[in-house]
């Protein structure tokens, strides 16, 4: 069974406690990451790409010359796709990219994902994170200690008071929050730094079981 440090807010070690072994330490699925990473940032897309076919063109309305005796080809209207300025044949309309994949391959590439990040030593766990009042500085302090300077992502337990950690960390670039039903692979893909709680991490350890 694996096992992690706590540390404190300062970066100190307090104590070990042991993670859960079927979400912590399993051999990781590269298909079912890959799966759901092609989901998740499909999901993401805007679909809001959109042309004008012929009958949304404006203009148009009259044949431009008569069907027969002028030697050219036949039209009726100078918004054909043909046409400078005509509608557009098969072009894209707003749509969703979205769809779905099984939530039994969801969950194994964030249990996945999570034993890979936790054997590349990017998973810290802090006993809290307690702050009187949101200050940024105050946050980055907190950082600096724990010395996760780079793209950082912080995962709280839904029932923690997390509300003032969360004003504080709002305002720097490269810092993430999410709680651990909002867990996803892709955010912990993006990042060089997981922090959880130890609340969080022994949620996540009994929800992703």
């Amino acid at each position: 069974m694996p096992k992690i440090t706590v540390l404190n807010q300062e970066g100190k070690a307090l104590h070990e406690i042991e993670l859960a072994e079927a979400v912590f330490g399993i051999e990781p699925n590269q298909q079912a990451i890959f799966d759901t990473f092609l989901m998740q940032r499909a999901s993401m897309r805007q679909g809001t790409h959109s042309v004008k076919t012929r009958a949304e063109v404006r203009g148009g309305g009259r044949k431009p010359w008569r069907q027969k005796g002028t030697g050219r080809a036949r039209q009726g209207s100078i918004r054909s796709p043909q046409w400078r300025g005509g509608g557009i044949a098969f072009g894209p309309t707003p749509r969703s990219y979205a769809y779905r994949i099984n939530r039994k391959v969801r969950r194994l590439a964030v249990r996945s994902v999570l034993s890979e990040r936790l054997l590349e030593n990017a998973i810290v766990v802090i006993n809290e994170i307690k702050m009187d009042t949101p200050k940024t500085k105050e946050f980055v302090k907190i950082q600096n200690a724990l010395n996760c300077t780079k793209k950082t992502l912080y995962v709280f337990n839904g029932e923690e008071e997390w509300e003032t950690a969360y004003l504080a960390m709002r305002n720097l670039p490269n810092v993430f929050f999410t709680t651990v039903e909002g867990l996803n692979m892709f955010d912990m893909m993006r990042v060089s730094n997981i922090v959880f709680t130890e609340a969080a991490v022994q949620t996540a350890g009994e929800v992703l079981a």
